[in-house]
């Protein structure tokens, strides 16, 4: 979006250049990159990345502030996954990672302004961002003035920040990264990276080994070692969908940190979209939970708000203007566009809360490339260390022109994919 870095890099784009940078990812990441890597990085005005990375403090601020949300929030967590633990001290009673998802649409007067897809306490691919900046910027020779940290970091900052947050205050050999057979995860480049660069293991959150009120891990010895900190990346979703049986109960008081607790996945999450779209945060589109929607207020609100809703009752309605999203799942999977009434009724009322309906918001194609314009989606990645500040670290970019913004929802074409922004 800035034309003239555009121009320059359309024009002196080689698909050599591209063949070079997916080899050199595979080799910083010691691993093959599964998902599909788009062929441009994205040139964006840092007042725009500034915009949305303060929108996702203000709107995490307010959910902090929030008793009644934070109170609702809490019922949503499913009993067998409440996990004790979570400090009510003030200095550490935050999520340490949080992602906030944005895409550009164009309000009333046409001009491009970011709005809220999601908002997520969970960690992202911090490591691995970081290295896919530093190989587009040698693959292409983008000029080392073009930015890409924010909240005033820079590459060692960012690093000594990202260890902070992960370790706290404990020894490497103490703190693991756990996940579901991270091994076989597409994110597996981004555990490699976050492991050499801080020193810490990656472990299969189903081989913990509990003694005591202590959780422990197998060094590559097979020796046992305590776990102080867990760097959570499993997810509930994935645990279910695999029937995974833990070792341990998940939701019992172990004498262990959480560098992102567990219960912060539910707490900061799509439930919290239809609350701040009822607060009147501007940033965040028309939304309701389902149950309110088909039994509630929430069909007059999002047609005041300006959403396209035909007849309420209309049992053949189509929302067009709508998505449907469950509200704990991962990478897109049970969104739906366009539902109808019909289908929105065959939920039953006993899961209808687990549900929201969002206006569909329609992303702007503004990055040119050799096949049209291309969609882009931006995450602003999150870091907020025990005792410290909630920082914008970095930008994650998707590239897309079909209606999942997703890596998996674009495999088929070219100059899509996982992407990174530069700023000047």
């Amino acid at each position: 979006m800035i034309n003239d870095l555009r121009d320059t890099f359309n024009a002196q784009y080689r698909s050599e250049g591209y063949r070079t940078l997916l080899e050199d990812l595979d080799a910083r990441a010691g691993t093959k990159i599964e998902f599909r890597v788009a062929e441009t990085p994205v040139f964006l005005p840092l007042a725009m990345l500034e915009e949305m990375a303060e929108a996702g403090v203000e709107l995490t601020r307010r959910l902090l502030r929030w008793p009644e949300y934070l109170a609702s929030a809490r019922r949503s967590i499913p009993t067998e996954f409440l996990v004790a633990g979570q400090s009510g001290d003030p200095d550490s009673d935050h999520p340490n990672f949080l992602t906030a998802d944005f895409a550009l649409v164009e309000d009333v007067t046409g001009a491009l302004v970011p709005r809220l897809v999601e908002i997520q306490a969970f960690p992202s691919v911090y490591a691995y961002q970081a290295m896919l900046n530093e190989a587009y910027r040698e693959a292409f020779g983008l000029a080392e003035s073009l930015g890409v940290f924010l909240g005033g970091l820079d590459t060692e900052s960012f690093w000594a920040l990202f260890r902070r947050t992960v370790l706290g205050r404990h020894a490497a050999e103490n703190v693991v990264l756990t996940e579901v057979d991270p091994q076989h995860q597409k994110t597996l480049p981004d555990f490699l990276l976050t492991s050499r660069r801080l020193g810490i293991e990656v472990v299969d959150i189903a081989t913990l080994v509990p003694i005591g009120n202590k959780l422990h891990y197998r060094n590559r010895s097979g020796e046992l070692i305590p776990i102080h900190r867990i760097y959570n990346r499993a997810i509930v979703d994935e645990i279910v969908a695999r029937k995974v049986k833990l070792p341990f109960d998940l939701t019992a008081a172990w004498n262990v940190e959480w560098a992102g607790h567990p219960n912060w996945y539910f707490l900061i999450s799509k439930f919290a979209v239809p609350w701040l779209s009822m607060a009147g945060e501007s940033v965040v589109p028309p939304a309701a939970f389902l149950d309110d929607f088909l039994g509630g207020d929430g069909f007059a609100r999002l047609e005041a708000a300006g959403v396209k809703l035909p007849y309420a009752k209309d049992p053949g309605a189509v929302y067009d203007d709508l998505l449907l999203k469950p509200l704990f799942s991962f990478a897109g999977k049970g969104i739906q566009f366009g539902p109808s009434r019909a289908e929105l009724e065959a939920i039953p009322e006993a899961e209808r809360g687990n549900y929201l309906v969002q206006q569909r918001m329609h992303f702007v194609p503004t990055i040119r490339t050799p096949h049209g314009l291309t969609q882009a989606e931006i995450r602003i990645l999150y870091m907020w260390p025990d005792g410290g500040e909630l920082v914008p670290a970095l930008s994650l970019v998707r590239l897309g022109r079909g209606k999942m913004m997703g890596v998996d929802h674009n495999r088929n074409q070219e100059w899509v994919g996982a992407s990174a922004a530069f700023w000047r």
